[in-house]
C-alpha cells in the first residue's frame, strides 16, 4: 500500500528518481522554462522553489546545500547573486506549470514549467 506516501514515484527507482528531479532543476533554473511531463513539472516544481528559498536567504549553508544539489556550481553562484532582489516580494510559489498538449507518440500529458 501506498497509504499517505506523498513523493511522485514516476517509474522510476528511487536513484534514477533523484537525479531526474536533480537535472530537471538544473535545466529550469538555468534556461528559465523547459517543456516536459505534467507529473515531473508538478514533481521538480517543489524541488526548484527549496532551492529558491535556500537563494533568498543567502547564507554559505545554504549556498553548500544548493551546490550539493544542483548540478552546475557556476550556476548556484549566479543564482545566489540574483534571486534576492528577484523574489524580495514573493514568499512562495516560484514555478508556474502550464498545460500544453498531449505527446504526439504516447499521448502523455505535457505541460511548461517555468520560473515566475
Amino acid at each position: 500500500m501506498r497509504h499517505r506516501c506523498r513523493v511522485p514515484q514516476l517509474g522510476k527507482p528511487a536513484d534514477q528518481r533523484k537525479a531526474l528531479l536533480r537535472s530537471l532543476a538544473t535545466e529550469l533554473i538555468r534556461h528559465g522554462q523547459i517543456k516536459t511531463t505534467k507529473t515531473r513539472a508538478k514533481a521538480v516544481r517543489s524541488e526548484v522553489d527549496r532551492i529558491i528559498t535556500l537563494a533568498k536567504d543567502g547564507s554559505l549553508a545554504a549556498r553548500r546545500k544548493a551546490i550539493s544539489y544542483l548540478y552546475d556550481k557556476n550556476l548556484v553562484h549566479k543564482l545566489f547573486a540574483n534571486a534576492p532582489e528577484r523574489y524580495k516580494d514573493r514568499k512562495g510559489g516560484y514555478t508556474r506549470v502550464v498545460r500544453t498538449v498531449r505527446r504526439r507518440g504516447d499521448n502523455a500529458e505535457m505541460a511548461i514549467i517555468e520560473l515566475m
